[in-house]
């Protein structure tokens, strides 16, 4: 049954008396007449752990993030199909690491027949109030006409519009395709394929519509290319199909050729790739990119890319960016449902995300131990999932990372 709990991590002891068990003693409850301060977040926000600190662009009105008695609120979201253990996993982590993080919990689920409408509003209202959510993915059928993905709907509503997935090679002993890949992938998270505004005009026939606009391209160029102003990134790279959607494709491109002149001072070049071409350079040639900007539906086919490249899409972090909300998520966006309940999913692309979401709130010190932590148990190697060539489990692997904690 879905429910809503609040857990406060005030719970560590009992998290670090248990280190395996990826569960967290209920806290008490929380009155909400209890006195309240606004904290105010500095405008430089770090995407990253200690290794690769980035700075986000384009928030600029988290002011209202609640802090009550030094613990900052947070909304969960944990997801379906491995995303409650690895949601179970990053409590643990954060209770013993004692982050001050209270943690407002929403099980929503995609695999209900119908979508429990009072719970939905719950949770955005939730993310509304605390502008800072970590989510893991929520399923989406695949058949079920009239469905609206849950995903999609927290983007719109929340004019979440910017999604960065990091790809990124780590230290470890896995099997990977490609090394020394750093790039980023900054894809715009509202419109493009993923308008939702499909219809039959007569039996046999369906037109789906590709909405692609100057103001909201424009705003996703400028985020992209103050991403690699901030964050000393050489270049940035539009991805499009503007042979062919001369007229869509051809103002996202033409929109982010107005913008890159106006960053040419600072030094940061500026290219374009057909899709096509760049899904076939990702593979050969990774090192060439370095921030990647498009649409939604080619982010999406990239960013899988991109994971494959480097070891997969468990230790692929992402995170959605608008002007007053920050929900932070897996970047590659997989359900897991193959892996639901085997105890063997890898939690470290929702630790990782986590770890963003901590740097968002100013709260490094507790980033920086538990990102070691976890990249000390990433490359010993010892307790490795198995999509890393390891033969352990989630709970084994979490425990690990506890166990390195400084």
């Amino acid at each position: 049954m879905a429910c809503r709990l609040r857990t406060a991590t005030r719970t560590a002891a009992f998290a670090a008396a248990n280190p395996t068990s990826g569960l967290m003693a209920p806290a008490a409850s929380v009155s909400l007449s209890r006195p309240s301060v606004c904290f105010r977040m500095s405008t430089s926000r770090l995407f990253g752990s200690s290794t690769t600190r980035t700075s986000l662009p384009g928030i600029t009105n988290l002011e209202g993030h609640p802090v009550y008695f030094g613990k900052h609120t947070v909304t969960l979201i944990p997801g379906d199909g491995i995303g409650m253990e690895m949601s179970k996993a990053v409590k643990s982590i954060f209770a013993a690491a004692n982050v001050p993080i209270e943690w407002e919990q929403f099980d929503l689920s995609g695999l209900s027949q119908e979508v429990d409408e009072k719970l939905l509003a719950q949770a955005t209202d939730s993310i509304r109030r605390n502008r800072v959510a970590l989510k893991g993915i929520l399923y989406t059928p695949i058949s079920k006409h009239g469905h609206t993905s849950l995903n999609v709907f927290f983007r719109k509503d929340l004019d979440i519009y910017a999604s960065i997935t990091l790809i990124k090679n780590l230290k470890g002993n896995w099997p990977t395709r490609s090394k020394e890949v750093d790039l980023a992938i900054i894809r715009e998270n509202t419109e493009g394929e993923y308008s939702g505004q499909e219809h039959a005009p007569v039996n046999g026939v369906v037109e789906s519509l590709k909405v692609v606009t100057r103001a909201k391209t424009e705003r996703i160029a400028r985020f992209a290319f103050d991403f690699a102003l901030k964050n000393g990134r050489k270049k940035v790279t539009a991805i499009h199909k503007a042979n062919i959607m001369k007229i869509g494709d051809g103002l996202f491109l033409n929109v982010c050729r107005e913008v890159a002149k106006k960053y040419e001072s600072s030094g940061i070049k500026f290219d374009d790739m057909i899709v096509d071409n760049a899904a076939m350079q990702l593979v050969s040639k990774p090192n060439q990119f370095d921030v990647i900007v498009c649409g939604n539906l080619y982010g999406n086919i990239l960013s899988n890319i991109g994971a494959a490249l480097v070891g997969g899409p468990g230790i692929v972090p992402g995170a959605n960016i608008g002007r007053d909300y920050a929900v932070f998520e897996p970047g590659c966006r997989h359900v897991g449902m193959d892996l639901q309940g085997r105890n063997a999913a890898n939690p470290t692309s929702l630790l990782l995300s986590s770890l963003h979401l901590l740097r968002a709130l100013d709260l490094h010190s507790y980033a920086d131990r538990i990102s070691q932590a976890l990249f000390e148990a990433l490359a010993a190697g010892a307790n490795l999932t198995p999509d890393l060539a390891g033969k352990h489990t989630t709970t084994e692997f979490t425990a690990d990372i506890i166990s390195r904690l400084k």
